[in-house]
């Protein structure tokens, strides 16, 4: 009974939920957009293009997403799972200062043991790519403009498995990737939601201090 149930759950996803899951809060256009970073990563076994909109313009969301990483800001979705995973992320609140300097060319590990991830392209208020130094994984995040202080953020993952086995590749279509939507929708909210109170409550001088959203 367990075993068809299984198999019943996983051809249901298959047929039914793995497009809203890869494409979760992204129209169409959005995902079949070309986004700088595409040609980092040529036929990726696992690619997902996630959005969702954000009433604020770049100013407000740009500083989160400069300050993202392990014993930085974060990653503004569920901390501890995460850090089951020991990657040290502590989302924050805050938008911190010394930690808006990104550029290209700067790695970063995630935790200890973690992916080490390049930033390939960093354009301020418009696009961030990080690419895994293995080749095998490119993130990238752009900002679209939807309308007067109203911007839509993408988040697109591309991921290479060479040298998988069935069985992985099965785990990553089945669970890997439910668990990325629940991980990444989390991450998006959690940006939505700081950017648009800094949009409400933002300094009109430049943050050189700390500064918490209300």
């Amino acid at each position: 009974m367990g075993l068809a149930a299984g198999v019943a759950a996983g051809a249901t996803y298959l047929g039914v939920g793995r497009k809203p899951c890869l494409t979760w809060g992204a129209t169409p256009e959005e995902v079949d957009r070309d986004m700088q970073g595409d040609d980092l990563l040529g036929n990726p076994d696992f690619l997902s293009t996630r959005a969702v909109t954000i009433e604020a313009g770049p100013h407000s969301i740009w500083p989160w997403l400069a300050q993202m990483g392990s014993g930085k800001g974060g990653v503004y979705t569920y901390d501890w799972i995460e850090n089951l995973f020991r990657l040290h992320m502590h989302s924050v609140d805050e938008v911190l200062p010394q930690f808006q300097n990104r550029k290209v060319g700067d790695v970063e590990q995630l935790g200890k043991n973690g992916p080490r991830l390049r930033v390939e392209i960093f354009d301020p208020e418009r696009t961030m790519v990080l690419h895994s130094e293995d080749g095998n994984w490119v993130w990238a995040f752009c900002l679209f403009p939807a309308g007067p202080d109203r911007t839509r953020l993408v988040s697109r993952n591309r991921i290479a498995t060479p040298g998988a086995s069935w069985l992985q590749r099965a785990f990553g279509v089945l669970v890997m990737e439910p668990g990325s939507l629940i991980m990444e929708r989390k991450m998006l909210l959690g940006i939505k939601s700081r950017a648009e109170k800094l949009a409400v409550h933002q300094p009109a001088a430049p943050v050189t201090e700390p500064y918490r959203v209300p």
